[in-house]
C-alpha cells in the first residue's frame, strides 16, 4: 500500500493514482546527518526538497520535480521514557510497526486514524486523526519534534523549547523542514470493546449530542441514497479480550468489507444506475457486533479498496445541518455515490494549522471509488462544507487557497510568519504550499 516508483524514468505516484511527480533526484538517507547534507546540497544545485512518506496524501503535497527524500532507512524507536511515558522513533516509521512495537512493551497512543500504513511524520504533518471526545489527533499527542530546517541545521522543539516552532511544526505540512524524528506521549496498553450496530440517520443526527458524549469514540458512517448508517462506539474496557474471530473477521472485514465492497465498486463503476440498489444492500449485510482488543486493533482496519477522499472539519455543533444538506444535495443532484461517508469528531487542540485548531470538530469525509469520476461529487459536497466553515484535511481533495485559510484559521499570519523565519528561500516550496499558504 506504499507509494510506488516506477519506470524507468523514476516516477513517483501517490496511493490513490492521481497524482504523480518526477523528481530530479531521490535521496533515502539513513541518518539524520546524510538527511541534513542533502539538503544543504539541494540548496547549493537550487533544487526544491520534498520529503514524502507512503504517499496516503490526494493532494499533491508532497510532489516536487527537485529533491524527493525518502524516509524508509529513518526508522525504528530511538527511546522509551517510562518516566515521562513518552516514545521518540525515527519519521519513517509507519504506523502499523510504531503500533506492534509498542504493544510488545505493553504501551499504546491513546487514539489514532482508521489506517495505519502511514509513516508517522507523513501522518502528523498532514493532520491524520481518528476520533474521540477527548482524544484528538496523532499530531495532538506529540510531546516533542526534531527537524533539519532549510539552512540543513537540526531544530529540536516541544512546548518548553522553541514553543512557536512547536505550536505550528506538529501539523507543519512539510513547509518548515524535513521532521527526522518525533517524540509521542503513550500510556499502558489498554483494551477497547468495539461496538458496531446499524442505526437510521435521523436517530443518529437526533441524538448525536448524546451519543458523542456517553461514548470515548464515536463514529459513523452514512450510505448515500439510503437513511442507513454503521456506527461505531469503542469505550475502554476492563476485559476479557474477545478479539473478533478469526473466520468472522476475514468475512466481515475481508470478504465483506474489502472483497465484496471492491466487486460493488466495480459495478457501480460500469452500470451507475445499480448504485442505489447496492447501497441499500451494503447498508444492510453489516450486522451488529461487539468485540474487545488492543487499541491499534480495534481503531484500525485494513483498505485495499482504493479510493479517493475529500474530508472537511465544520464546528462540532454544525454537524447535523452540514449532513442533512449534504444527503439533500446528493438527493437532488442525481449524482450516484457508492461509498460511505464517514463522520467522526476531535476536541479542540492548539496547533496552528489542526483543522480541530481553537474549535471543537465534526469531520465528514466524502470518498469515490479510484477511476470514477469524483469532481462534480466534490465540488458540490465542498460547496456545503465551505458554507459552514469547513477547514479541509490537508492531505485530502480540495480546492481552497491561502486566501481561504487566512479566514478559517485566525493564527494562519502566525503560520506564515514562521515559515518566512525558518525558510525565508522557500527551499520545501512546491505548488501545493504555493497555492495554501501563498508565496
Amino acid at each position: 500500500m506504499s507509494s510506488t516508483v516506477s519506470g524507468k524514468n523514476g516516477t513517483w505516484r501517490n496511493w490513490g493514482g492521481n497524482v504523480s511527480a518526477r523528481p530530479a533526484r531521490q535521496v533515502t538517507p539513513a541518518s539524520v546527518e546524510e538527511l541534513a547534507a542533502a539538503v544543504r546540497r539541494a540548496a547549493e544545485d537550487g533544487l526544491k526538497v520534498k520529503a514524502v512518506g507512503t504517499g496516503h496524501s490526494f493532494t499533491s503535497i508532497a510532489a516536487t520535480d527537485g529533491v524527493l527524500i525518502r524516509p524508509q532507512l529513518l526508522t525504528g524507536i530511538r527511546d522509551i521514557d517510562r518516566t515521562a511515558m513518552t516514545v521518540t522513533v525515527e519519521a519513517g516509521t509507519p504506523l502499523k510497526r510504531l503500533n506492534a512495537a509498542l504493544a510488545r512493551e505493553g504501551l499504546s497512543l491513546t487514539n489514532m486514524g482508521d489506517i495505519m500504513e502511514q509513516t508517522v511524520s507523513g501522518a502528523t504533518s498532514t493532520g491524520t486523526h481518528g476520533t474521540g471526545r477527548e482524544s484528538g489527533s496523532i499530531s495532538a499527542q506529540i510531546t516533542a519534534l526534531e527537524l533539519v530546517t532549510a539552512d540543513g541545521s537540526v531544530l529540536t522543539c516541544s512546548a518548553g523549547k522553541n514553543p512557536d516552532v512547536f505550536a505550528a511544526a506538529r501539523t507543519g505540512l512539510g513547509a518548515l523542514g524535513v521532521v527526522t524524528a518525533i517524540t509521542f506521549a503513550v500510556e499502558p496498553l489498554f483494551l477497547l470493546t468495539a461496538r458496531e450496530e446499524p442505526m437510521p440517520l435521523d436517530r443518529v443526527l437526533a441524538e448525536f449530542d448524546q451519543l458523542w458524549a456517553e461514548n470515548e469514540h464515536f463514529e459513523f458512517y452514512w450510505f448515500p441514497h439510503t437513511g442507513s448508517t454503521n456506527t461505531k462506539r469503542n469505550n475502554r474496557s476492563a476485559g476479557p479480550e474477545q478479539p473478533v474471530g478469526r473466520l468472522a473477521g476475514w468475512f466481515e472485514d475481508e470478504f465483506l468489507s474489502n472483497g465484496v465492497f471492491q466487486a460493488a465498486q466495480w459495478a457501480g463503476r460500469a452500470a451507475p444506475a445499480t448504485v442505489p440498489a447496492i447501497a441499500r444492500i451494503s447498508s444492510r449485510a453489516l450486522s451488529a457486533r461487539t468485540y474487545t482488543d488492543i487499541p491499534y486493533k480495534v481503531f484500525t482496519s485494513p483498505r485495499r479498496v482504493r479510493f479517493v477522499e475529500m474530508e472537511y472539519a465544520v464546528p462540532r455543533a454544525a454537524l447535523g445541518e452540514t449532513l442533512r444538506e449534504l444527503k439533500a444535495m446528493v438527493e437532488r443532484s442525481g449524482l450516484r455515490v457508492s461509498f460511505p461517508v464517514e463522520v467522526r469528531t476531535a476536541p479542540a487542540d492548539d496547533i496552528t494549522l489542526s483543522t480541530a485548531s481553537g474549535r471543537d470538530s465534526a469531520y465528514i469525509a466524502v470518498h469515490m471509488f479510484r477511476g470514477t469520476p469524483y469532481q462534480a461529487y466534490f465540488t458540490a459536497a465542498e460547496r456545503v462544507f465551505t458554507a459552514h466553515e469547513g477547514r479541509p484535511h490537508w492531505g485530502k481533495v480540495h480546492t481552497r487557497d491561502a486566501k481561504y485559510f487566512a479566514g478559517a484559521y485566525p493564527r494562519f499570519g502566525e503560520f506564515t510568519a514562521l515559515r518566512d523565519r525558518l525558510d525565508p528561500e522557500r527551499l520545501f516550496q512546491n505548488d501545493y504550499l504555493r497555492r495554501v499558504l501563498g508565496s
